[in-house]
Protein backbone atom coordinates (compact mmCIF):
# COMPACT_ATOMS: atom_id res chain seq x y z
CA UNK A 1 0.00 0.00 0.00
CA UNK A 2 1.54 3.14 -0.93
CA UNK A 3 2.33 5.65 1.90
CA UNK A 4 -0.05 8.50 1.92
CA UNK A 5 1.43 12.27 0.86
CA UNK A 6 2.87 14.87 3.40
CA UNK A 7 4.40 18.27 2.33
CA UNK A 8 6.88 19.89 4.57
CA UNK A 9 6.73 23.72 5.28
CA UNK A 10 9.30 25.65 6.56
CA UNK A 11 9.27 29.40 7.63
CA UNK A 12 10.98 32.17 6.63
CA UNK A 13 14.73 32.62 6.23
CA UNK A 14 14.46 28.72 6.68
CA UNK A 15 15.37 26.07 4.52
CA UNK A 16 13.89 22.03 3.98
CA UNK A 17 16.71 20.47 6.14
CA UNK A 18 14.68 22.42 9.33
CA UNK A 19 13.20 19.60 9.30
CA UNK A 20 16.27 16.60 9.15
CA UNK A 21 15.82 16.03 13.27
CA UNK A 22 11.82 14.34 12.31
CA UNK A 23 11.91 13.24 8.76
CA UNK A 24 13.48 9.59 8.79
CA UNK A 25 10.60 8.77 11.39
CA UNK A 26 8.02 10.40 9.34
CA UNK A 27 8.94 8.66 5.87
CA UNK A 28 7.92 5.49 8.29
CA UNK A 29 4.41 6.78 8.12
CA UNK A 30 4.61 9.35 4.72
CA UNK A 31 5.63 9.99 1.63
CA UNK A 32 7.32 12.98 2.61
CA UNK A 33 8.15 15.97 0.35
CA UNK A 34 9.80 19.00 1.99
CA UNK A 35 9.95 22.35 0.08
CA UNK A 36 12.66 25.14 -0.09
CA UNK A 37 10.29 28.09 -0.24
CA UNK A 38 11.07 32.21 -1.61
CA UNK A 39 9.93 34.73 -0.30
CA UNK A 40 6.04 35.60 -1.04
CA UNK A 41 2.56 36.21 0.76
CA UNK A 42 0.79 33.31 2.55
CA UNK A 43 -1.82 33.09 -0.19
CA UNK A 44 1.26 33.18 -2.84
CA UNK A 45 3.24 30.77 -1.32
CA UNK A 46 0.04 28.25 -1.21
CA UNK A 47 -0.25 28.59 -4.74
CA UNK A 48 3.20 28.12 -5.32
CA UNK A 49 2.79 24.71 -3.47
CA UNK A 50 -0.09 23.47 -5.51
CA UNK A 51 1.57 24.23 -8.14
CA UNK A 52 4.07 21.90 -7.36
CA UNK A 53 2.07 19.12 -5.75
CA UNK A 54 -1.00 17.71 -6.26
CA UNK A 55 -3.65 17.93 -3.53
CA UNK A 56 -5.15 16.27 -1.73
CA UNK A 57 -2.35 15.66 0.41
CA UNK A 58 -1.52 16.13 4.89
CA UNK A 59 0.96 19.14 5.22
CA UNK A 60 3.22 20.49 8.46
CA UNK A 61 4.54 23.67 8.46
CA UNK A 62 6.78 25.95 11.05
CA UNK A 63 6.24 29.54 11.51
CA UNK A 64 5.82 31.30 7.81
CA UNK A 65 4.93 27.78 6.51
CA UNK A 66 2.67 27.01 9.19
CA UNK A 67 0.32 29.56 8.44
CA UNK A 68 0.55 28.40 4.37
CA UNK A 69 0.04 24.96 6.13
CA UNK A 70 -3.54 26.15 7.58
CA UNK A 71 -3.78 28.68 4.03
CA UNK A 72 -4.09 24.99 2.30
CA UNK A 73 -6.34 23.49 4.80
CA UNK A 74 -8.55 26.79 4.98
CA UNK A 75 -8.53 26.04 1.03
CA UNK A 76 -9.88 23.22 1.43
CA UNK A 77 -6.44 21.36 -0.13
CA UNK A 78 -5.53 19.37 2.57
CA UNK A 79 -6.18 15.86 4.44
CA UNK A 80 -4.68 17.46 7.57
CA UNK A 81 -2.59 20.11 8.78
CA UNK A 82 -0.28 20.13 11.59
CA UNK A 83 1.54 23.72 12.48
CA UNK A 84 4.29 24.32 14.59
CA UNK A 85 4.09 27.72 15.92
CA UNK A 86 2.18 29.22 12.82
CA UNK A 87 2.25 32.97 11.78
CA UNK A 88 -1.48 34.75 12.26
CA UNK A 89 -2.08 34.88 15.64
CA UNK A 90 -0.37 37.89 16.67
CA UNK A 91 -1.41 41.11 17.32
CA UNK A 92 0.37 44.20 16.12
CA UNK A 93 2.79 44.79 18.50
CA UNK A 94 4.08 40.95 18.74
CA UNK A 95 3.99 40.64 14.48
CA UNK A 96 6.19 43.41 14.55
CA UNK A 97 8.69 41.65 17.31
CA UNK A 98 8.62 38.65 14.97
CA UNK A 99 9.48 41.26 12.06
CA UNK A 100 12.37 42.84 14.05
CA UNK A 101 13.51 39.64 15.68
CA UNK A 102 14.16 37.94 12.27
CA UNK A 103 15.72 41.01 11.04
CA UNK A 104 18.10 41.02 13.30
CA UNK A 105 19.09 37.59 13.34
CA UNK A 106 19.38 37.55 9.44
CA UNK A 107 21.74 41.27 10.01
CA UNK A 108 23.89 39.02 12.64
CA UNK A 109 24.05 36.11 9.92
CA UNK A 110 25.14 37.88 7.39
CA UNK A 111 27.99 40.30 9.44
CA UNK A 112 29.12 37.16 11.20
CA UNK A 113 29.27 34.60 8.53
CA UNK A 114 33.04 34.02 8.43
CA UNK A 115 33.77 33.45 12.22
CA UNK A 116 30.16 31.11 12.19
CA UNK A 117 31.60 27.52 12.19
CA UNK A 118 34.23 28.85 15.47
CA UNK A 119 31.57 29.99 16.92
CA UNK A 120 29.39 27.40 16.41
CA UNK A 121 32.00 24.81 17.50
CA UNK A 122 31.49 26.14 20.86
CA UNK A 123 28.49 25.36 23.56
CA UNK A 124 28.64 28.70 24.30
CA UNK A 125 28.69 29.96 20.69
CA UNK A 126 25.61 28.29 20.04
CA UNK A 127 23.49 29.39 22.40
CA UNK A 128 24.85 32.99 21.43
CA UNK A 129 23.55 32.10 17.97
CA UNK A 130 20.56 29.90 17.84
CA UNK A 131 19.03 30.96 20.79
CA UNK A 132 16.37 33.10 19.69
CA UNK A 133 15.09 29.85 17.88
CA UNK A 134 15.61 26.94 19.93
CA UNK A 135 14.95 25.93 23.46
CA UNK A 136 18.01 24.04 23.70
CA UNK A 137 20.49 25.51 21.37
CA UNK A 138 22.98 23.31 22.69
CA UNK A 139 21.86 20.70 21.11
CA UNK A 140 21.82 22.18 18.18
CA UNK A 141 24.47 20.56 15.40
CA UNK A 142 27.01 23.11 14.82
CA UNK A 143 27.17 22.01 10.89
CA UNK A 144 23.22 22.46 10.53
CA UNK A 145 23.58 25.15 12.59
CA UNK A 146 26.11 27.22 10.22
CA UNK A 147 24.29 25.76 7.02
CA UNK A 148 20.70 27.65 8.53
CA UNK A 149 22.22 30.80 9.14
CA UNK A 150 23.92 31.04 5.80
CA UNK A 151 20.62 30.24 4.88
CA UNK A 152 19.23 32.98 6.23
CA UNK A 153 21.67 35.26 5.51
CA UNK A 154 20.91 34.71 1.88
CA UNK A 155 17.21 33.85 1.63
CA UNK A 156 15.91 35.42 -1.51
CA UNK A 157 12.58 37.03 -0.93
CA UNK A 158 13.03 37.62 2.26
CA UNK A 159 11.85 41.44 2.42
CA UNK A 160 8.84 40.49 0.64
CA UNK A 161 7.71 37.49 3.18
CA UNK A 162 8.62 39.34 6.16
CA UNK A 163 6.85 43.07 5.17
CA UNK A 164 3.77 40.40 3.58
CA UNK A 165 3.32 39.60 7.52
CA UNK A 166 1.55 42.90 8.15
CA UNK A 167 -1.20 41.80 6.11
CA UNK A 168 -1.74 38.60 7.37
CA UNK A 169 -3.75 37.20 9.94
CA UNK A 170 -5.87 34.53 10.67
CA UNK A 171 -9.24 35.10 11.06
CA UNK A 172 -11.18 32.55 9.01
CA UNK A 173 -11.10 28.41 9.25
CA UNK A 174 -12.95 27.74 6.12
CA UNK A 175 -12.50 24.08 5.50
CA UNK A 176 -10.42 23.45 8.24
CA UNK A 177 -13.27 22.17 9.97
CA UNK A 178 -13.41 19.16 7.92
CA UNK A 179 -10.13 18.05 8.47
CA UNK A 180 -7.72 16.83 11.45
CA UNK A 181 -5.87 19.93 12.90
CA UNK A 182 -3.09 20.21 15.28
CA UNK A 183 -1.30 23.72 16.53
CA UNK A 184 2.02 23.14 18.50
CA UNK A 185 3.69 25.39 20.59
CA UNK A 186 7.01 25.95 22.05
CA UNK A 187 6.76 26.83 25.86
CA UNK A 188 10.16 28.73 25.17
CA UNK A 189 9.46 30.57 21.87
CA UNK A 190 10.69 33.48 21.59
CA UNK A 191 9.89 34.80 17.97
CA UNK A 192 6.63 33.94 18.47
CA UNK A 193 6.02 33.43 22.30
CA UNK A 194 3.15 30.97 23.15
CA UNK A 195 0.82 33.37 24.62
CA UNK A 196 -0.41 32.97 20.67
CA UNK A 197 -1.40 29.36 21.43
CA UNK A 198 -4.32 30.98 22.85
CA UNK A 199 -5.65 32.71 20.32
CA UNK A 200 -5.18 29.67 18.01
CA UNK A 201 -7.38 27.30 20.46
CA UNK A 202 -10.07 30.20 20.13
CA UNK A 203 -9.88 30.65 16.97
CA UNK A 204 -9.75 26.73 16.07
CA UNK A 205 -11.88 25.26 18.94
CA UNK A 206 -11.80 21.50 17.11
CA UNK A 207 -8.14 21.69 16.51
CA UNK A 208 -5.82 19.38 18.94
CA UNK A 209 -3.85 22.61 20.62
CA UNK A 210 0.01 20.77 22.04
CA UNK A 211 2.25 23.06 24.08
CA UNK A 212 5.65 21.57 24.18
CA UNK A 213 7.65 22.04 27.46
CA UNK A 214 11.42 22.96 26.85
CA UNK A 215 11.03 23.78 23.47
CA UNK A 216 11.74 26.95 21.23
CA UNK A 217 10.31 28.43 17.87
CA UNK A 218 11.94 25.95 15.89
CA UNK A 219 11.36 22.44 18.19
CA UNK A 220 12.62 19.60 16.04
CA UNK A 221 16.21 19.59 17.30
CA UNK A 222 14.58 20.46 20.97
CA UNK A 223 12.71 17.65 21.17
CA UNK A 224 12.13 15.02 17.73
CA UNK A 225 9.85 12.25 19.78
CA UNK A 226 7.38 15.00 20.78
CA UNK A 227 7.21 16.60 17.53
CA UNK A 228 6.67 13.26 15.95
CA UNK A 229 3.46 13.05 18.11
CA UNK A 230 1.70 15.80 16.91
CA UNK A 231 1.91 14.23 13.19
CA UNK A 232 -1.56 12.51 12.63
CA UNK A 233 -2.01 8.50 12.80
CA UNK A 234 -4.06 5.67 12.14
CA UNK A 235 -7.07 5.78 9.94
CA UNK A 236 -6.47 9.69 9.89
CA UNK A 237 -3.43 9.22 7.84
CA UNK A 238 -5.20 6.79 5.05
Amino acid sequence: MALPPLVLLHGIGSRRQVWDPIVPALAERFAVTALDLPGASVPALADRVLALVPPPFHVAGSSMGGGVALELGRRGQALSVTAFAPIGFWGTVSRRWCQVSVTAARVCARSCSPALPRVAATAAGRVALFGLFFGHPTRVDPVAGVADARALAAWPGFRTARDAFAHHRFTDPGGLTDVPVTVVWGARDLILPAFQARRAARLLPAARHIRLAGCGHLPFADDPDACLAAFPTGPSVA
